[in-house]
């Protein structure tokens, strides 16, 4: 068994659609029209058969109140790995992302959280080397 598709909830899928590429750096990879909708989801650049994010729409009330529930709280709904933390928090404060939790060492990681302009609190991981 294996993780092929997950999904980040948001509020606009084109507006998340150009951050999570134009900014975060994520490619296409499916678009299809479902209703009102897109089955839209993108996947990282370097690895185009790798696990999908499904930029899911809070089309229902449910998913609204979770999604903001979650962001009010401070609580990620997703994380990212990077292999390099501190210059990933640089090269996206100089695109303007704004950060509620700047690249803060923790046990065997390094982590950071930012806003994804979307609704969501997103962390950043980079697992450390042993020093």
């Amino acid at each position: 068994m294996n993780i092929r598709l997950t999904s980040v909830l948001v509020e606009d899928q084109e507006k998340a659609f150009k951050f999570y590429t134009q900014i975060l750096g994520f490619v296409l990879k499916t678009d299809v029209p479902v209703g009102e909708y897109k089955w839209l989801t993108i996947v990282s650049e370097d690895d185009p058969g790798g696990t999908e994010l499904l930029l899911e729409p809070t089309g229902i009330a449910p998913a609204k109140v979770y999604q903001k529930a979650l962001f009010e709280a401070g609580i990620p709904l997703t994380a990212f790995h990077v292999n390099d933390i501190d210059m990933e928090y640089e090269r996206l404060s100089d695109l303007g992302v704004k950060f509620s939790m700047k690249p803060n060492r923790m046990g065997p990681v390094k982590l950071a959280v930012f806003d994804d302009t979307c609704g969501n609190n997103i962390q950043l991981i980079q697992v450390m080397d042993n020093d």
